[in-house]
């Protein structure tokens, strides 16, 4: 199920959901929003509602330590303690010393992130990336106009209408939320330990 779309643009992540609930051939469109920001992230989910339910509303990210660069805080203090609260929640799993989770795009400070099932981080060299089972139609679609001067909101909004065009369990509405990333309240923030939003 599913469709997330994620695009930076100017510093500002752009990020964008379809409402499809998918169990087998049944398909419910959800009220409760696949894409949302929570503090300095942006997220937006596939894989369960719950794991989403429990970024939303149970997981504190932590507060960086001054100098950290955002790639090596995603892949160290915010996963780590991502990994202890899905435990804590009983969504985690362990298969073989594997921890298992499911998949999501996070926006922080002006960058883009794909978390994976085994909670990997990475960062595409693309300025977009997408999740869910529409991701091939939405990425196809973002590559097709990826020199035109169409703003970020409505490229995101044309990738998730390629991706429930072609794949059945994508479907509107569609919510498009967006986190600008301000350098001069991140640096204040900094000084005095707080986080800015």
């Amino acid at each position: 199920m599913t469709c997330i779309v994620g695009m930076v643009h100017n510093k500002t992540v752009y990020m964008g959901a379809d409402s499809a609930g998918v169990a087998g051939f049944d398909i419910r469109t959800r009220k409760d929003p696949k894409v949302f920001i929570s503090g300095e992230f942006i997220i937006g989910y596939t894989s369960s509602f719950r794991m989403g339910q429990i970024l939303r509303y149970s997981f504190s990210p932590p507060n960086p330590r001054e100098g950290v660069e955002p790639y090596k805080y995603m892949c160290t203090e915010f996963i780590d303690t991502l990994i202890s609260t899905m435990k804590e929640k009983g969504f985690a799993t362990v298969d073989n010393n594997e921890v298992r989770g499911g998949i999501f795009l996070v926006g922080y400070r002006g960058s883009l992130f794909e978390v994976e099932s085994d909670f990997q981080v990475g960062e595409v060299y693309k300025n977009y990336a997408s999740v869910g089972c529409g991701e091939a139609y939405a990425l196809g679609a973002l590559y097709s106009i990826e020199k035109s001067d169409t703003m970020p909101e409505e490229r995101i909004k044309i990738a998730l209408s390629a991706a429930q065009e072609f794949s059945a369990g994508v479907r509107e509405p569609f919510l498009v939320e967006k986190k600008a990333f301000n350098q001069s309240l991140e640096t204040d923030g900094q000084k005095d330990g707080h986080r800015s939003a």
